[in-house]
């Protein structure tokens, strides 16, 4: 008998087991290497690494949403996003690139495009843009920006721009009437620097212009300072020709870097130390200031309003109305295992629903015409100054492989000439001598 329950008891166990393991391989479907069919669709999808500068918060919380939308429709594709504080980026972009590991997107400011192309580490997606990208909707000027001889490295997603800002309590005060807000119809600089005159009382701690945002680290101060030289009918080099020389040091760019010294040193119109914050508490008459500053002031400084604190009127003009543009755009390294699938999330994006969804979280400035199109307040002041000025009136800085050079070089032109007051053009004839070395290196290295 006892025997008999052994042997019930033995088949009623094996029975379980069968049952237990055959429940477990209709649940998880064991495969021989011990994985299950969750792991192998996660296994089975395409891991793309996308590497971008953090900037705002309202940035990041667009890509995120942009990524999730792109997974839901791409579920055979994965998108990780890691986002690197904007001064810490560029040196661990390259150190990753240099070492063999680079992400597969990766988000470029346009000025080092061609830093990034002519190392190869940048794939050309010229085919792609041309066939897919819809490239007819993107402004001349921009489309310059994101090409390396002749062809397309990135996509743009927004532009950027700077334009003249105004405190309207000074201006009234003094009887000044406020510039116009026609994009089309800027002041001259010579307009500008007699307003400066009238607004400048430093024994009030108020000053009449911040030209060209101070004097600032990183891309900042060739972002800001090179639209004078263009404006004065100057440039910084000649790409086909490959030299500063004749350009930079320019009698155009001698007028242009002396006008600037002037401000400092002769009307005194301009200081190199300034109060915090100081166009908000009413420390500075003007400022030129980025279109980001908007939604910064909206942010940030609630009770300074726009129409009653201040205006915006377009950037001052020389000889010629140019302002700068250019901005964070999407690349494919060329060691991706999946440029096809890389492309597919760039296209996304970039493309008029991306950009207008990109638009829509952070206020930035689109780079298409058709996302400009869907919104009216981009039609009208004070954002309609920054869109037609970067549509009709933008410059790009110049797309060479010396570019990070050529940044600094005009960061310390500027300092030279505007803190040190030093002479001008033996200045420039320094910044042109580096400009060409490194110009002279790259050639050689080739």
């Amino acid at each position: 008998m006892k025997k008999r329950i052994v042997i019930i008891s033995f088949i009623l166990l094996i029975t379980a087991i069968a049952g237990y393991l055959f429940s477990f391989f209709l649940t998880y479907s064991i495969h021989p290497n011990g994985q299950n069919e969750r792991q192998l669709e996660n296994q089975d999808k395409i891991q793309l690494t996308f590497w971008r500068n953090y900037g705002t918060k309202l940035e990041n919380d667009a890509y995120k949403e942009l990524i999730s939308t792109f997974e839901n429709a791409h579920p055979q594709i994965e998108i990780n996003m890691v986002s690197v504080p904007y001064g810490d980026y560029e040196l661990r972009l390259r150190t990753e690139i240099a070492a063999g590991n680079p992400p597969d997107i990766m988000s470029i400011d346009s000025p080092n495009l061609a830093l990034y192309a002519h190392s190869g580490s940048l794939l050309s997606i010229d085919q792609f843009m041309k066939s897919e990208g819809n490239i007819e909707d993107i402004p001349p000027t921009t489309l310059e920006g994101i090409k390396y001889q002749g062809e397309i490295y990135l996509s743009p997603v927004v532009e950027s721009g700077v334009a003249l800002f105004y405190n309207i309590q000074l201006f009234m005060q003094a009887g000044i009437p406020l510039p116009s807000k026609d994009p089309h119809s800027p002041m001259t600089w010579e307009e500008v620097v007699e307003i400066a005159k009238k607004l400048n009382n430093p024994s009030k701690d108020i000053y009449g212009i911040d030209p060209a945002q101070g004097f600032n680290d990183g891309e900042s101060p060739a972002y800001f300072k090179l639209p004078l030289l263009w404006q004065f009918g100057s440039d910084v080099l000649n790409l086909k020709s490959n030299t500063a020389e004749g350009y930079l040091n320019s009698n155009e760019a001698i007028n242009a870097l002396q006008f600037y010294q002037d401000l400092y040193h002769k009307h005194k119109v301009a200081v190199v130390e300034l109060p915090p914050d100081p166009f908000v508490s009413g420390h500075l008459a003007m400022s030129v200031l980025g279109s980001w500053t908007l939604s910064d002031f909206e942010k940030n400084f609630p009770d300074f309003k726009l129409g009653e604190d201040f205006g915006v009127a377009p950037l001052p003009k020389a000889k010629n109305q140019v302002a700068p543009n250019g901005g964070w755009a999407l690349g494919i390294s060329t060691k991706s295992k999946y440029p096809e699938e890389a492309w597919e999330f760039i296209k996304y994006v970039t493309s008029f629903e991306g950009s207008k969804k990109y638009v829509e979280m952070t206020g930035d400035l689109p780079a298409r015409y058709s996302v400009a199109n869907e919104f009216p307040e981009l039609k009208t002041y004070p954002k309609n100054i920054f869109v037609q000025q970067a549509q009709n009136y933008s410059k790009n800085r110049p797309v060479t492989p010396a570019y990070p050079v050529i940044s600094e070089a005009i960061k310390k032109l500027f300092e030279d000439v505007g803190i040190g007051g030093k002479d001008v053009r033996e200045s420039a004839d320094e910044a042109v001598r580096k400009i060409n070395k490194s110009l002279f290196d790259i050639k050689n290295l080739e």
